[in-house]
Formats: structure tokens, sequence, C-alpha cells
């Protein structure tokens, strides 16, 4: 070994140490294998010499500009004073990477060479006598290692990133972890040893030097701003001096919390409902903003003060709060409404409740609208009485309606009767008969009387009238029949020959009783006698045969 080879050799040693990274220095120098070998005397006879292989471990650095450049020596251990001996290398990159000097077996690599495409090369050397062509010898194998240089940078292979947090996440929250590779040696020094920061993203986000792991370090909230886009920066080489790097991007998103409560855009909403309106009728909209998204929006619209008159229904599709009618209103008797809502969040979970711990409400004003509405008649029908045979003229009732809106228009009244016209009504609503009324013709009348307003001959309500004719006794007894009695002429005297009965037309609380009793000019000269209280008619005590006509 030179004087040269050795210095190389003690700076080697120390260079790593001065540095604090352990290097592997190219020259470094091992003992080969010692093998005896059989050997054939110059003169003929074979002896046996105890021959050795001595090279250095081969070492060789990549990326190397110069070509031809040494790195180490071959020596096979016999005296070559006569230089007949040659060296012969084989295997991998044999004559065309590498190449040895055959009379000094100097190794030297004519090609820059890179470890991350192939770290190693296993050559083979042969000893040959240049005077025979027999080689000297068994070959040697041995190996050429590339060590390793920093000349690669971290890459994120899977970058850019993407992530998604919850807003408000508390401090020390992890994000997303990011990683990069380096294809340099990691046992050769620290030229693979990786160290992650952060060059934007600060103060909201934090990272792991030795992790990569990205942590939340301040809480956000999504409705100020919703996404980051953060820069990380790998470096090998633990950062020190010389150390290469890269950077990826991490754009990171801010998922919803139900933080919000819903409020209403204003705290005065004011609406018209016509009085003819019926229930069911959409009045108005109201409608609150959350900042919230998705479910988290949604939103429900409840009357405060449990109105009777007016229900709230929220469309979910657009978050809007619809003022319906339960009932109809009526302006006549109340003109407005006054109606308190608030909104709220159907579902907050229990740790957000002290984000919804008040409610949003709103004042609903209705202003009921005036509507030219008919008369209306005080009672929903009328029943009158008058008694049969009254003269013309007669009094018979009075109907009464009024126009209920402000302005109470003067009414009209007008009659259509059913059947014949026996009567008719006066600019007041009375009623009057038309002529006498026979109640054994009719008992019953129904009357329509109609009530129009004078401003407005299109508003017009009816009403219906019941007249009831009252009996009066106007009418004579009448024979059930027109009897035509017969009898035998040998009839005893007190038998009984016919029944006879009576009917009165007119009307009578109880049961009409008849009194029956024979002409006097019947009773002085009749062969009959009527008895009265069993409605019969018996045969006298005289002979039938000198008076009933044959």
């Amino acid at each position: 070994m030179s004087w040269s080879q050795r210095g190389r050799m003690n700076c080697s040693f120390l260079l790593p140490f001065l540095l604090g990274i352990p290097l592997l220095w190219p020259y470094l120098m091992a003992t080969g294998n010692c093998k005896t070998e059989k050997a054939e005397h110059p003169g003929g006879s074979h002896w046996r010499v105890k021959r050795d292989w001595v090279w250095n471990q081969f070492f060789v650095q990549e990326e190397m500009n110069s070509t031809n450049r040494s790195i180490g020596q071959l020596k096979y251990g016999i005296d070559n004073e006569k230089n007949n001996y040659q060296y012969k290398l084989f295997g991998d990159g044999a004559g065309s990477t590498f190449v040895i000097d055959e009379k000094t077996g100097v190794l030297y690599a004519v090609q820059k060479l890179d470890r991350e495409e192939r770290d190693h090369y296993t050559l083979r050397a042969q000893v040959i006598d240049a005077t025979t062509g027999r080689a000297v010898g068994t070959q040697s194998e041995f190996s050429v290692r590339v060590t390793d240089i920093n000349d690669n940078e971290p890459k994120f292979l899977d970058g850019p990133y993407e992530a998604i947090v919850p807003e408000m996440s508390p401090e020390e929250t992890s994000v997303i972890q990011v990683t990069a590779s380096d294809a340099d040696d990691p046992s050769t020094g620290y030229n693979a040893h990786l160290v992650y920061s952060l060059l934007q993203g600060q103060p909201y986000f934090s990272i792991e030097a030795k992790t990569g792991i990205i942590r939340i370090s301040s809480k956000m909230d999504r409705e100020l701003q919703d996404e980051y886009w953060v820069i990380i920066q790998a470096k090998d080489k633990i950062g020190l001096p010389g150390a290469l790097s890269g950077t990826t991007s991490v754009l990171i998103k801010l998922s919803d919390v139900n933080d919000n409560r819903p409020v209403f855009k204003t705290s005065l909403y004011r609406m018209n409902v016509s009085e003819f309106a019926p229930a069911g009728t959409s009045v108005g909209k109201i409608m609150a903003y959350d900042n919230d998204i998705g479910d988290n929006a949604e939103m429900e619209y409840i009357i405060e003060d449990d109105s009777q008159t007016f229900d709230i229904i929220t469309n979910h599709e657009t978050q809007e709060g619809i003022v319906v009618l339960k009932k109809k209103v009526d302006f006549e008797q109340q003109n407005n409404y006054r109606i308190k809502a608030k909104v709220k969040n159907p579902r907050v979970d229990e740790q957000l409740l002290k984000y919804h711990a008040e409610t949003s409400t709103t004042i609903i004003k209705v202003q009921v609208g005036d509507e030219d509405e008919p008369p209306v008649f005080h009672l929903p029908h009328y029943v009158f009485e008058i008694s049969e045979g009254r003269p013309r003229g007669s009094w018979v009732g009075t109907v009464s309606a009024r126009d209920p809106d402000q302005k109470e228009s003067p009414i009209r009244y007008s009659m259509h009767i059913t059947g014949s016209g026996e009567f008719c009504i006066d600019d007041n609503g009375t009623i009057f008969t038309v002529s006498p009324l026979d109640r054994e013709r009719s008992a019953w009348h129904n009357l329509s009387v109609r009530a129009g307003e004078q401003d407005n001959v299109e508003q017009i309500s009816s009403v219906p009238v019941y007249v009831q004719v009252l009996d009066i006794n106007d009418n004579a007894p009448e024979f059930s029949d027109d009897y035509k009695t017969y009898m035998c002429e040998n009839a005893g005297s007190g038998q009984i020959i016919q029944t006879i009965s009576a009917v009165d037309r007119d009307k009578s609380i109880e049961d009409h009783y008849f009194s029956f009793n024979l002409s006097v000019e019947d009773t002085q000269n009749s062969s009959f006698t009527l008895i009265d209280n069993q409605e019969l008619v018996l045969a006298s005590k005289k002979s039938l045969s000198s008076t009933y006509p044959s």
C-alpha cells in the first residue's frame, strides 16, 4: 500500500467524525482470501507454492464525473519480475463499466455510476501467464459497491393531499399524515433521514417533524373560512447543511357542525288575508337564516302564542315558514292579528346545546282585508203564524237583514214564492197577505225572501220563511158518505138498521164530537128513531109497512 493510499484512508476515517455523519469512504481496504494454488515450475516440474489473492474491498462513490477513476488494486501473491503475468477481468460491467490494468491489477471505473440504479457489481479476476496463455491459479470473485451521496431530494408521491376535519375541533386534533420518500441510502449518514416542517398554515396547523402528522393548533370556524392551503416541506439529512428538500400542498376543508342557531332576517313581517279566504289558505312566508349548511341548517318554525287562527308549516326544501289559516277570519269581528313566531334547529347534539340556548323570534302582523259581503239575515230561518180567512193585506211577520260591511249599504227585500202568489213583502221586510188564506187548502207556505244591497245589486242573500195557517171553525160537519139504507119489511122495533158518521175539515186539538138528530118534521112523522150517543138509527114501534115506501 502506498503512502498516498494510506493518507486517503486516514482522511476517510476522520472526516465522518468531524462532520458527525458516518460516511463510507470509497477507498476503504480489506484483506482478501488466501488460497493455496498449484503452479508449474519453469523447468517443467509441478510444485506447490502458497499464492494469495490480495485486494481491496472496493467502493466507488456514485455520480463521480471523472473517468478512469482508480478504485483499488487486485494483486495475486506471486512475483511478476519478468512481466509475463496478466490480469483479466470478468463479470458485471467488465470492459464497459470497469477495466483493469493487466500488468498492475489496478481497477478503474470508466463510467459515472448511479447507486439508485445499481448499488453493487460482482466481478471476477484471473491471472494469465502471457507466455503460455495458461491460467495461473483460480479465479477470484469480488464486488464493487457504489456508495451513496445525497443526490435525491425527498418526494411526496401521494401529494397533493386533501383532508376534512370538523370545524371547532380542539387543539392537537389529528388532521392527516403526509409521507415523503427519499431514494438515497438510509444507511449512509442521514441522506434519507427526513424531517417535516410547515411552510404555510400557521397559526392554525402544526406538523410533527418526524411523523409528518398534521395537527390543529387553534380552533377554526367554518363560517369565517371553510378551507385552508397548507404547504409542507420535507428535508433530508435531518435538516443539516447540504440537505435537499421537497414540498407538497394539503387542502384542508372544514366540515360543518351545528354551532349556529337560526336567526330571522327581520323582526317584523306584515301580511294580508281576505276575509273570504278559506281555511288552509297560505297567508305569507317567513324566512330565517342559518350559517350552518346541510342537515345542520334545517329549521322548524313554531307559533309561540298558540294561535287558534293561524299556523306555520315548514317547507323543508326552501327552509321557509309558510303562514296558513286554520279557520276563516271576519273583518267585522277582528281586522288584524299579531302573531309571535320562533325558529329552531330540530336536531342538535348535546355537546352543541350551548350554541342554541336562545331562540330567535319575530312578530307577524296580519291585516284582514274587508270584502263586499252579501247581506246577513238575523235568523237562519223564520216561522210565522196567521189565522186563515184574514183579509187581504193582513200582517204575517217581518224579516231583517243587514250589510256586514262597514259601509252598511241599505237593504232591499224581494220574495220568491213557492206556489201561488198569496204573499208580498215591503221595503222594511214585512210580509203581508195578498188574499185570504184557507188552512184546508194549504196549512203551510214555504217562502224564500231575498235581501240585496242597494249599492251593489249583485250582493244578494236569501232566507227560508215558513208560514203556518191557523185554523178557524169555518166548515160545517159533513156526513162521511151518501147513505142508502135497506131493511126487511118485517124488521122488529128497536132493530139497528144503519150506523152513520160525520167529518169536519176544521182542525181540532181533540177529536171532533158530533151531535146527530132528526129534523122536526121527521121527528113527528118518522117511523125511525135516532140514538145520538151510539150513532145508530133504530126502527120505531110503529108498523113499518104503513110508512116505509114500497
